[in-house]
């Protein structure tokens, strides 16, 4: 496919604007890019209009974890409105490069949850990206809420997190845990405070799952590309 047909335009979600080139990412066993995942977490934030819930852009997520401006990152949440949620959900790329565009080799996710003062960090492949979520954690606890909020909030590696069986599923793995973890909030009358989420993604994110997902996105694409 020549570059032109691959840079065409075949969807506008939102703020997402999905190119030909996404769909033979996810016609083929590939790494997902931004867009995908901004898609579908702009996606899932439609399914699931509660107040309480924000899914971070990857874009903003990677400029929170590398912001070299703490009076501009100030400035720069403020809009997102964090003292106001309970649940926060940042895509992790472990890209270092400011400068370069969707860069990075793996996709993990850390989900806070204000009702038991934590951060929770799922990562696919043995916490490959632990230095990139501790970093965004450190990056974004002080802006979260007020001082009690401050203090007590508390960073976690979920040991637990359910593992890729390849080397290219990292980013369906976000997009599946994104989704068990926004049900779980919407479902569950008592969240547990010590086990959280942990089960559902253990009953929920396996290797089948996370492998359907890439045709679930795919097909979703192509039904709003319908309607369009």
């Amino acid at each position: 496919m020549g570059k032109s047909a691959a840079d065409e335009k075949i969807l506008s979600y939102n703020d997402v604007v999905l190119r030909r080139s996404d769909l033979d990412i996810l016609s083929g066993p590939y790494y997902l890019n931004d867009r995908i995942i901004e898609f579908y977490l702009s996606l899932l934030s439609s399914s699931h209009p509660s107040e309480d819930i924000l899914l971070v852009p990857p874009s903003i997520a990677f400029w929170i974890t590398n912001c070299p401006d703490v009076d501009g990152l100030k400035d720069f949440l403020e809009p997102l409105k964090l003292p106001d949620k309970n649940l926060v959900i940042f895509p992790v790329n472990n890209n270092d490069d400011v400068s370069l565009a969707e860069g990075g080799s793996h996709w993990s996710l850390l989900a806070y949850y204000r009702s038991a003062n934590i951060f929770v960090h799922h990562d696919s492949n043995w916490q490959m990206n632990k230095r990139h979520a501790m970093k965004l954690f450190k990056s974004v606890v002080g802006y979260n809420g007020g001082p009690s909020s401050t203090s007590n909030d508390k960073y976690q590696e979920c040991i637990d997190t359910p593992q890729q069986v390849n080397g290219y599923d990292c980013g369906l793995h976000v997009t599946a845990t994104a989704r068990t973890i926004c049900s779980w909030y919407e479902s569950s009358e008592n969240k547990d405070g010590t086990d959280l989420w942990f089960s559902a993604l253990k009953e929920q994110v396996t290797p089948s799952v996370v492998g359907e997902m890439r045709k679930e996105i795919l097909g979703l694409i192509k039904d709003l590309m319908a309607k369009q």
